[in-house]
């Protein structure tokens, strides 16, 4: 899966991470492992000009998503035929606007990052929130998702520490696991 993160919001951001919830997301969504996926931040003067120019709304806003018009007509849900390789479409980030609703919600502007692009991939994928049946649909699978990608990566870092730890114990820093010692 092909996931290319630009920033040009003026405000640091952490690329990987971007990248790491969104892949989480689709491969947790079943799309095909050859999709590909583009993210730009952007300054609020970018979004309000997106905003105004493709939903007729003024002002900035926190994520917008923009897929691919060939693929506009098939839903892509997990529960639509089978997705074959494609480009996916576009999600824009606005961190600088994202920043008021992370302040506001009482969590790092990263935390807030992290589920703008997760918000953005479920809408990639044919999701919406214009009714509450939708949106209690939409939001569920967002928390979920962004739970299970907290907890992968909990486990991960925690594997890792075990792992450092029992080399340093072992004195085996810096050698391959699968090294045989002698």
């Amino acid at each position: 899966m092909t996931i290319e993160v630009s920033n040009e919001s003026g405000v640091g951001v952490d690329e990987t991470l971007i990248a790491s919830v969104a892949r989480y997301a689709l491969n947790a969504m079943h799309v095909n492992p050859a999709a590909e996926l583009s993210i730009l931040a952007v300054t609020t003067d970018v979004m309000s000009e997106l905003h105004e120019r493709w939903m007729d709304e003024p002002g900035p806003t926190d994520v917008m998503s923009f897929p691919m018009d060939e693929l506009a007509e098939e839903s892509r849900r997990p529960d639509a035929p089978e997705l074959g390789p494609a480009l996916l479409g576009d999600i824009v980030l606005c961190p600088e606007f994202a920043k008021a609703q992370a302040r506001t919600a009482g969590h790092p502007l990263a935390d807030e990052l992290h589920l703008l692009t997760v918000h953005g991939v479920l809408h990639l994928l044919g999701y919406d929130h214009a009714e509450p049946e939708q949106e209690r649909e939409m939001f569920g699978l967002q928390n979920k998702l962004l739970a299970d990608w907290r907890a992968a990566r909990e486990q991960a870092a925690a594997r890792e520490a075990q792992r450092r730890s029992d080399s340093a114990v072992l004195g085996t820093v810096g050698l391959e696991d699968d090294t045989p010692s002698r």
